[in-house]
């Protein structure tokens, strides 16, 4: 074998199948190693001809149960790299495998039909057996892969191959390349290993086990097999049910010689597109798939904007810019045309008739796109916002909230809910999330905190008053609920409880069969399913039978995994994505998507605050850019996440493992970023050394909070920088964009634009840094080691406390005698909108701490949100603590919204409060 590069103690082997989130990341790690030896091979390289050989059969072996779910490089290619390795033709063996690892890397061959040729006959013309995707005078035509699943013998494979290349025409849309398995986890691993595919056609009668032995990728595909099936089990219905669950963009057919009337009518065909009799019929099958692909292609806004935009339009409305006449004529801004180019003007209207129909009231293709959207995000119905996630989630707070209406949130959310709550009249019960007091920044929201408050609400009799839940999921920094657990434990309290997951940073995990389950839609699916399975009443009803009804006196129920009521509970998810941050959409492209059993109540309520909230000149490219983002991630989606989350997991480990660069940076591990008593599984990091996939998949279903690995806390304090200096260094020094920061981080975002290349540009701005930190410490002699080591004891150790949300005052408090903590903060707001309410004091006056001891109460008159951390430490109507002051005076940083530095807090007279409880809290 060829010889490894030692890595450090912890780090895994590079080419580990346990470091591999995206399965089709192995298969390309496979061939850039098998490309490498193929040269050592070539150059008679160290070990010996007989040792590179032995390592390259052992590669193209690993390779081959992966290479047979995938079209390409085929039998033909891979036939004649075996025979070339056989025969000790190094030199060819090289050529070839280089020309197919490129081929595979660069995604050449969905279009180049030389790619597909033998390395003796690539200058010949293409056999009729390839992909006619590209030629002379032909436009591009989308590639994919279809899966066919036989029961037939292995010999009968190649004719049914033949069947269906012979059905393609030069008139269809895409163009495919059949892919042929014979078991149950052969389809399984071609669903993981092939992101080409798009379609897969289940013949009746298949085998369950693979022919391989599959020793090295059992660990990547157990996760997503059943229990084996019962002897006479139908395999057909079961693997469709798995694949649905693992890619549920698929389309599946059925081909059956069974009671095709009975299965297409029951619930096992549910995610089955169609049900056909025999084989009877493969030109309708042909059909039917290409179909399906149309299906998902169709973006029917950007098409008829297409449409719109080739038109010879006569505009007389209210926008100038539209058709471009005014910029391409202009004698002054004709370089605003030249830059931006005549489409995003002809395309421009702020007409809704023509085809291009209205965001306010969609009838036509804004309609039929939202619908498209819904299915592919897994919701019932879907909403598009074309400014920003921040409108999305004020939209729902006013359409599901009403005055005096309770609302337990996360006091670490963006700050668009707490407006929204204002909005809305709504009284926020705040909930601290737990605290990263080394990082200045907060966590999540755990479950127990969230049961505790809904039982001292039910104990007071509030808990009708208690409508939504509100929570982000990831946060900022990547912590991950476990959304069906918290939905789940919630609804056995308040059965017909609202939830809001702000999913703004986490749109893109739809798309990844991992993390799905984690997401609002993800798991509200999951909890109709439990809900209808009478296994689950017999769990619930043992459940009740121990605990009887919820009583909020016992304690033990705080420790206890809470079951809900099959026959009261209501599911009702809400979740707003920010398209824009993890999917390819404009600026301000959002959605929001719905589960909810009781949206008809609403309907009419929802519609009023999307009216409320939503321009009537919406910009009809962020329409259509949501469209596409659809489309894309529909489409592809599987593909790209996947890569972005092997990516984000590499720069990981190069960053940690680096001899250099982790003395003075590191990528914070889920271990640092999660306290262990939400990590009961013990996972620690991504391709722990001992721990497999397996352990990562059973950490994401198990713990109560998991850390998005493409969100990546890069800690900087150990290198002498505050988040902020080094968000500035990397900008002006090394042309990289930062968004968050903390006192001693940065906030590193992977998302599906990056690239290897982005790692490595970012991996050597790490290693340029750290060594003119060495040299800077080796040559500024003791003073400056002295100066360094202050430096970094002010930024890792010597960090403020968090302040916790201390209380609302009880002038906007509806009985400040309660246990709950809720509080009218739009009381608050407003009353400060009267200059003469409110008074300032400044940060360091004595007078904050002498009345901090001894009274009047401070109160906040505004929202105050250091950036960072970018929380509100501070709403309306908050009392203020001895632990916010000293928070205050300890921040370094020079963005503070509703806080000014000359003028001091803005605070309320308590003269304004005493007037306010004497009337009873009237306003």
């Amino acid at each position: 074998m060829t010889k490894t590069a030692s890595v450090p103690a912890g780090r895994p082997v590079p080419g580990a199948f346990s470091q591999f989130f995206s399965a089709a990341e192995v298969r390309i790690d496979r061939w850039r190693l098998l490309g490498r030896v193929a040269r050592a091979m070539a150059s008679g390289g160290p070990g010996g001809p007989d040792a590179a050989k032995a390592e390259a059969a052992r590669l193209v072996a690993e390779l081959g149960p992966i290479e047979e779910v995938n079209a390409y490089p085929g039998t033909r290619l891979l036939g004649q790299l075996r025979e070339r390795l056989e025969e000790n033709d190094s030199a060819g063996f090289a050529r070839l495998v280089q020309r197919i690892g490129m081929a595979l890397m660069s995604n050449a061959y969905r279009d180049d039909a030389a790619a597909w040729a033998a390395d003796d006959d690539a200058d010949a013309e293409m056999p009729d057996v390839l992909p006619p995707s590209v030629g002379e005078g032909r436009a591009r035509r989308p590639y994919f892969e279809i899966l066919i699943v036989s029961a037939g013998e292995r010999g009968t494979w190649p004719a049914l191959r033949e069947t269906f290349r012979k059905l393609r025409r030069d008139e269809d849309a895409f163009v495919y390349e059949p892919v042929v398995v014979g078991s149950y986890e052969d389809a399984v691993l071609a669903t993981l290993f092939n992101y080409n595919l798009q379609s897969v056609v289940i013949l009746d009668g298949l085998t369950y086990a693979s022919r391989h032995p599959l020793a090295s990728l059992r660990e990547l595909i157990a996760p997503h097999l059943p229990a084996s099936p019962a002897a006479g089990a139908d395999l057909g219905t079961s693997l469709a049910r798995v694949l649905k669950v693992l890619r549920p963009e698929l389309d599946l057919f059925l081909v059956t010689d069974h009671d095709i009337a009975a299965l297409a009518g029951a619930d096992d065909a549910g995610g089955i597109r169609r049900v056909f009799y025999g084989v009877e019929e493969p030109m309708e099958i042909h059909l039917s798939v290409l179909d399906g692909i149309k299906d998902r292609y169709e973006t029917p806004y950007f098409d008829n904007l297409k449409n719109y935009a080739a038109r010879p339009i006569g505009t007389f409305h209210a926008l100038p810019v539209a058709r471009g006449k005014s910029i391409f004529k202009s004698n002054w801004i004709r370089d605003m045309g030249e830059f931006y180019g005549a489409n995003l003007f002809l395309a421009e209207s702020s007409a809704t008739t023509g085809g291009l129909d209205s965001l306010l009231e969609p009838t036509g293709n804004i309609k039929v796109a939202q619908d498209k959207a819904a299915r592919a995000f897994g919701g019932d119905r879907s909403f598009f916002v074309t400014n920003g996630t921040s409108t999305s989630n004020k939209i729902i707070h006013q359409a599901l909230l009403a005055p005096g209406d309770i609302v337990l949130i996360d006091r670490d959310c963006h700050k668009s809910h707490h407006y929204g709550i204002v909005l809305a009249g709504a009284q926020p019960l705040y909930i601290d999330a737990f605290p990263l007091t080394q990082y200045s920044m907060y966590g999540s929201l755990a479950i127990r905190p969230i049961k505790e408050a809904l039982l001292a609400l039910k104990a007071e009799g509030k808990l009708d008053r208690a409508k939504m839940l509100v929570l982000t999921n990831c946060t900022f920094d990547g912590h991950v609920a476990n959304v069906e657990r918290t939905m789940q434990e919630c609804l056995a309290i308040k059965p017909d409880l609202i939830f809001l997951w702000d999913e703004a940073w986490f749109g893109y995990a739809r798309f990844s069969p991992f993390l799905r389950g984690r997401t609002a839609m993800g798991a509200a699916a999951k909890l109709r399913a439990m809900l209808r399975d009478a296994a689950y009443r017999e769990r619930y009803a043992k459940f009740k039978a121990e605990y009887g009804e919820i009583d909020p006196k016992n304690r033990k129920l705080l420790d206890t995994c809470l079951l809900p009521d099959p026959d009261k509970v209501r599911i009702r998810v809400y979740e707003s994505d920010s398209v824009h941050k993890s999917m390819s959409a404009l600026r301000q492209g959002s959605i929001i998507v719905v589960a909810d059993q009781d949206f008809t109540r609403v309907e009419a309520a929802f519609k009023e605050a999307f009216f409320t909230h939503t321009s009537t000149s919406p910009n009809l490219q962020i329409i259509a850019s949501l469209d596409l983002a659809r489309r894309q991630m529909e489409l592809e989606g599987y593909e790209l996440v996947q890569r972005a989350i092997q990516l984000a997991v590499e720069i990981r480990r190069e960053i940690n493992g680096h001899r250099l660069i982790s003395k003075y940076f590191r990528a914070a591990t889920p271990a640092e970023m999660i306290p262990s008593e939400y990590r009961l599984s013990g996972f620690a990091d991504y391709g722990e050394a001992g721990r497999t996939l397996g352990d990562t998949v059973a950490a994401l279903r198990e713990d109560e909070f998991f850390l998005d690995p493409t969100r990546i806390t890069l800690l900087c304090g150990h290198a002498g920088y505050d988040g902020s200096q080094f968000k500035g260094l990397l900008a002006s020094e090394y042309d990289i964009q930062i968004n968050k920061t903390s006192r001693n981080s940065v906030l590193v975002q992977i998302n599906i634009n990056n690239t290897r290349s982005d790692m490595a540009h970012l991996i050597k701005a790490l290693a340029d840094m750290s060594r003119a930190i060495e040299r800077r410490l080796a040559e500024g002699g003791e003073a400056e080691r002295t100066a360094f080591a202050s430096r970094v004891k002010a930024l890792v150790e010597d960090v403020p406390d968090l302040p916790n949300f201390s209380r609302f005052h009880d002038a906007f408090r509806d009985d400040a005698k309660s246990a709950t903590s809720e509080g009218d903060m739009r009381a608050a707001y407003y009353l400060a909108y009267d200059p003469a309410n409110c008074e300032y004091l400044k940060l360091n006056d004595p007078a904050i701490d002498a009345r901090v001891a001894k009274g009047p109460a401070l109160v906040s008159a505004k929202f105050v949100i250091p950036y960072p951390p970018g929380f509100p430490i501070l709403v309306p109507g908050q009392v203020i603590t001895r632990e916010t002051i000293a928070f205050m005076r300890k921040l370094d940083v020079k963005e503070i919204h509703g806080f000014n530095a000359a003028k001091g807090f803005e605070l309320l007279k308590p003269e304004a409060l005493a007037t306010r409880r004497g009337s009873g809290g009237r306003h």
